[in-house]
């Protein structure tokens, strides 16, 4: 594997003759990672809240993080785009909002087949880093 930064936060892996665009944003202990429209978040050891993290190497899914069934905002960002209601049926890896940050479109997608219970924003809105935009069952 070749990782080569191409990009202030933005690298090229070649794996095995595929090629794919990572980016990360954050500071050193505190680092989240855009890859396949999917959300990783890496800190290292000693975090206030508890949830602690070996470093680079060992990074999760945000929403592991957030209360069961809760996806939060990965970054301060704008509300783009809300493509789910409540009440809404969705599947897993479906779009159900996407956000702005850095000039970049960050979609959030379900982990797995839910139910929308509640949207907690609205269109054009800014968020914080982790608040809860939507809630599912």
């Amino acid at each position: 594997m070749t990782v080569t930064q191409v990009g202030d936060g933005k690298y090229l892996v070649d794996r095995e003759g595929r090629n794919e665009i990572i980016y990360v944003a954050g500071p050193a202990t505190d680092r989240w990672i855009f890859w396949n429209g999917r959300i990783f978040r890496s800190r290292q050891r000693g975090d206030a809240d508890g949830d602690r993290i070996a470093g680079p190497d060992k990074v999760r899914p945000t929403s592991v993080r957030a209360a069961a069934q809760s996806l939060t905002a990965p970054m301060p960002s704008r509300v783009s785009k809300i493509l789910v209601q409540t009440g809404s049926a969705v599947k897993k890896g479906a779009t159900l909002i996407v956000l702005e940050a850095m000039k970049m479109e960050l979609p959030v997608r379900a982990l797995a087949d839910a139910t929308v219970v509640t949207v907690h924003c609205r269109e054009g809105e800014l968020v914080q880093a982790d608040a809860v935009l939507i809630d599912l069952t």
